[in-house]
C-alpha cells in the first residue's frame, strides 16, 4: 500500500502543470544573465575601444566600434522583447527552461515584455531589493512582475527548443570574440599610434636642437658651404625664407655666428610633425669683439618622404640679446 501511495504522489509530480511549476530565483538569475551578460560585455568592451580610440586618426576604428555597440545593443533588446514574442522565449529562458507569462497562464506580447524590461528600473533602483523579491514572494514575482501582472514558470526539459539552445552557445562564442576583438583593436591601434609617438619624442629630443644648431651656425671662411648645408636642414616651406635672411647676411660682413642649445621642450609631437621650444645660447664674432647672446625660438620640424626630419619653421620668442638680457 504505502509503494503505490508513494509510486501514485511520484506520478502526480512528474504530470504537474507549468502554471504551478513557477521558476526558481538562481533559475531566473542565469537566465537574465544569459540574455544580458553577453551583450553587456561586448558594449563594454567596445565603449572602452571607443573612448581610446576617440580622435581625427582613428576615426575609421571609432565609429566601428560605436557601430558595434548600436548593433549589440539593438539585438540584445530583439533577444528580450520580440523573439520571445515570435517563438516565446529569449535565448536566456530557452536555455534554462523558463517562460513569462501572465499571472493566468495566457502568453504575454511583445509590448508588456518591453514594459516589464523597462520595469526592472523599480527593481534596479530600490536598491536590488526588487530583484530578490522572488525569494520570498508566494509567486517569486519581482516588482516589475508585480506591476504588470507576470510570472515566470518551468517547463519541461522537453518542451525547451533546441535551436533556440544551440543558438544561445552561438551567440555566447561570437560575444568572446567580439571582446576579444575590440580589445586587440583597441590595443593594437592606440599602442602601436602611442610607440609611434614615443619614437617621434626620442627622435626630436636628440635631433631637433643639433639641426637648429647647425642651420644657425656659420663661419665666413666656409659661408657657402654652411649656408647650403643649413638649406639642405629645411623644407621646402621654410627654405626661402632663410635664403632671404642669409643673403642679408651676405649683403654685410658676415662674421663667426655659432649657436648651441641649452634647454629644449617638446610642446607636441604627431607621427610625422613635432614643435619644440629651445633656448639658446650663442657667440657672435671673435675676440676681443665677440658678444654673447641669448634666444627662445620655437621650431615646427616635418618628416620628409626620406623619412629625415627638417625644419618647417621657426619663430624667434625672445630676439637674441646680450646673456641675461631679455627684449
Amino acid at each position: 500500500m504505502t509503494v503505490a501511495v508513494e509510486d501514485t504522489a511520484t506520478a502526480q509530480a512528474a504530470n504537474v502543470e507549468p502554471k504551478d511549476r513557477l521558476a526558481p530565483w538562481h533559475i531566473r538569475a542565469g537566465a537574465l544573465g544569459v540574455d544580458f551578460l553577453p551583450g553587456v560585455a561586448v558594449i563594454a568592451t567596445m565603449g572602452l575601444s571607443a573612448k581610446a580610440l576617440a580622435s581625427p586618426l582613428h576615426s575609421t576604428w571609432f565609429w566601428l566600434a560605436v557601430s558595434l555597440i548600436g548593433l549589440v545593443f539593438l539585438l540584445t533588446a530583439v533577444n528580450r522583447v520580440l523573439l520571445p514574442a515570435i517563438t516565446g522565449w529569449s535565448l536566456g529562458r530557452a536555455v534554462c527552461g523558463i517562460r513569462v507569462v501572465r499571472d493566468d497562464g495566457e502568453a504575454v506580447g511583445p509590448w508588456r515584455l518591453l514594459l516589464r524590461d523597462l520595469a526592472h528600473v523599480l527593481d534596479t533602483v530600490s536598491v536590488f531589493v526588487g530583484w530578490l523579491w522572488p525569494l520570498w514572494d508566494s509567486r517569486r514575482r519581482t516588482f516589475a512582475d508585480l506591476l504588470l501582472h507576470t510570472e515566470v514558470r518551468q517547463v519541461h526539459s522537453d518542451q525547451r527548443p533546441r535551436n533556440l539552445r544551440r543558438l544561445t552557445g552561438t551567440v555566447v562564442l561570437t560575444a568572446a570574440l567580439l571582446c576579444l576583438a575590440g580589445t586587440a583593436m583597441g590595443y593594437l591601434v592606440v599602442y602601436r599610434h602611442d610607440r609611434a609617438l614615443d619614437q617621434v619624442r626620442a627622435q626630436i629630443a636628440l635631433q631637433g636642437p643639433r639641426i637648429v644648431t647647425e642651420m644657425l651656425t656659420y663661419d665666413p671662411k666656409t659661408l657657402q658651404s654652411d649656408f647650403e648645408h643649413a638649406r639642405s636642414l629645411t623644407t621646402d616651406n621654410y627654405r626661402d625664407q632663410l635664403a632671404a635672411q642669409q643673403q642679408a647676411v651676405q649683403k654685410g660682413k658676415p662674421v663667426i655666428n655659432q649657436y648651441r642649445v641649452v634647454d629644449s621642450a617638446i610642446r607636441s609631437v604627431s607621427t610625422d610633425r613635432a614643435t619644440m621650444l629651445l633656448f639658446m645660447q650663442g657667440q657672435r664674432g671673435l675676440p676681443p669683439g665677440e658678444r654673447y647672446l641669448s634666444a627662445t625660438v620655437r621650431v615646427t620640424f616635418a618628416k620628409g618622404a626620406d623619412a629625415q626630419w627638417r625644419v618647417d619653421d621657426l619663430t624667434v620668442l625672445t630676439k637674441p640679446g646680450p646673456v641675461g638680457h631679455k627684449k
